[in-house]
């Protein structure tokens, strides 16, 4: 999970560029006009299966904004995501045709490197990165995810996308969303769930959806959760070449913490942080992480300087 809230001016820029296949997909833009955003590595930000830009908008302007240290933040909507377009082939739904996308949109907004932060299936497109164009990440942020996905979390994720109920208004919304997660995320306020909510869905012709092209559930149909998932150790350790902070939600039953430590074993050099109060995925603006994503892009700045 990652949410949203509405209490700072925006100030971003939508962005609309064509993917390699001529589908016109969306990105939000921070920063970008900033002389002050020129002098440090941009931020790139991926989200989750089903999420999109919104997610990530409070932290954007966070780190556009920062007084010491201001960075673009450039945020991707997948395609089918968002206010990207819907592809007409939902077997194109895939991590390796998305990382294909980030790729054309880092190119056509002048990115040739940054530090990414990927949300759960964003941090998936970074372990693709990893084997097939790692120069373009400077720096990573694995939020709530790892080279191991748990079936059991895998699980929650296609019974919650495909058992909730349709909202009939924006507090029904928030109210579906905070009784469905609220065991895992104790640390949300009732602000938080209405933030939230505006992050998860969109109203279209009078009724309140999930801003998704609901074909994008078709692959979760096909996986069998009974058999083992296939794991991503060799791409991970190739993240693990650049600096590499993980965030671990507390409640999460996606990223075990067997796993973390298995990932800190492989990579030294790896960071870990575990978010009391939040499940999958840690709100990236809450909870202090805006502070820790900071101190280590400091850390980062500073490996690069010496």
């Amino acid at each position: 999970m990652a949410a949203t809230g509405t209490h700072e001016p925006d100030t971003h820029e939508d962005v609309y560029f064509s993917a390699g296949d001529g589908l016109r997909l969306h990105a939000a833009d921070y920063g970008r006009h900033d002389p002050a955003t020129r002098e440090r590595l941009p931020v790139v930000c991926l989200p989750g299966l089903t999420r999109n830009t919104r997610d990530f908008h409070d932290l954007a302007l966070l780190l556009s904004r920062d007084a010491k240290a201001p960075r673009r933040v450039v945020s991707f909507d997948y395609r089918g995501r968002g206010l990207s377009g819907w592809d007409r082939d939902p077997a194109r739904y895939t991590i390796l045709v998305e990382a294909e996308d980030v790729l054309a949109g880092m190119a056509a907004l002048g990115l040739e490197h940054a530090i990414f932060i990927g949300t759960s299936r964003g941090g998936l497109i970074m372990h693709v990165l990893a084997a097939t164009r790692p120069g373009v990440m400077a720096a990573g942020v694995l939020n709530d995810i790892g080279p191991v996905i748990e079936g059991a979390g895998l699980a929650q994720i296609k019974a919650y996308l495909s058992r909730t109920p349709s909202p009939g208004n924006w507090e029904d919304a928030a109210r579906i969303l905070r009784e469905a997660h609220s065991k895992s995320f104790s640390a949300l306020s009732e602000s938080d769930w209405a933030d939230f909510a505006r992050a998860v869905y969109v109203e279209k012709k009078g009724k309140l959806v999930p801003d998704y092209d609901p074909a994008l559930l078709h692959g979760l149909k096909g996986i069998d959760l009974n058999t083992p998932l296939p794991t991503l150790w060799p791409q991970f350790e190739g993240l693990g070449r650049m600096p590499l902070l993980a965030l671990r939600g507390e409640h999460s039953a996606l990223l075990s913490e067997k796993t973390l430590v298995e990932m800190k074993a492989r990579v030294p050099s790896l960071q870990t942080v575990t978010i009391p109060g939040h499940g999958h995925a840690p709100v990236l603006h809450l909870s202090g992480i805006p502070e820790i994503l900071r101190q280590f892009f400091a850390s980062v700045d500073r490996q690069r300087r010496h």
